[in-house]
């Protein structure tokens, strides 16, 4: 087994070996082109997405600078999302993202990781395990999503929180660790910001 198969696989491998190498810097080449795109140039940030990435659905935007281990290449990414600047996707395992999912500014969502043995970090070795985000769920401001970690549909993570275990639906989770704090009821079909009202007859 090479070792590009064995981090398809997700097994410890040597992320130096040249064949894997050699094809990382493809991608790191077109996404260096890709950050230098100008806010206006909508279509040619769409092409990009469209051609680097895994998948891409209809209507994601990328706000510039975007930083991926691979580019883009293992994310999956679903209709509508939308991504404040400085999002950062170490997509050397894969990353799938729902529809109507929005990031912060300065989210890191990880899948590499390197083994606590040292000897086998010595030799520069790591593993990746992939991430997974529903759908119509908030990344806040500077959060981190850990390799492995499943969040559910309908989340909110709030600004700051490091997610290193799975979150379910229809909640609200913040900290270090992130912790589900509350679930999203008919508090949240009411107020929109402490005790301020949702105007639902004006919204259109």
């Amino acid at each position: 087994m090479t070792q590009y198969e064995r981090m398809e696989a997700g097994l410890i491998y040597y992320p130096g070996d040249n064949e894997i190498f050699t094809e990382q810097m493809k991608y790191q080449d077109k996404l260096w082109e890709f950050n230098q795109l100008k806010p206006s140039q909508f279509k040619e940030k769409e092409q990009y997405m469209q051609e680097m990435f895994a998948e891409c659905g209809k209507d994601c935007f990328i706000e510039l600078p975007f930083h991926a281990n691979w580019g883009g290449h293992h994310v999956h990414m679903g209709d509508l999302v939308y991504a404040n600047t400085n999002l950062t996707l170490v997509d050397d395992g894969h990353i799938y993202i729902g529809d109507k999912v929005m990031f912060g500014p300065n989210v890191v969502v990880a899948t590499a990781n390197h083994p606590i043995d040292a000897e086998l970090r010595d030799r520069g070795l790591q593993y990746n395990k992939d991430v997974h985000i529903g759908d119509n769920t908030w990344i806040g401001a500077s959060v981190v999503i850990v390799p492995g970690v499943t969040i559910g549909k309908n989340v909110i993570i709030g600004a700051g929180s490091i997610v290193t275990k799975d979150i379910p639906d229809n909640v609200v989770a913040v900290g270090n660790p992130c912790r589900v704090i509350r679930e999203v009821g008919e508090h949240d079909r009411e107020y929109f910001y402490k005790d301020e009202k949702i105007d639902w007859e004006n919204l259109g």
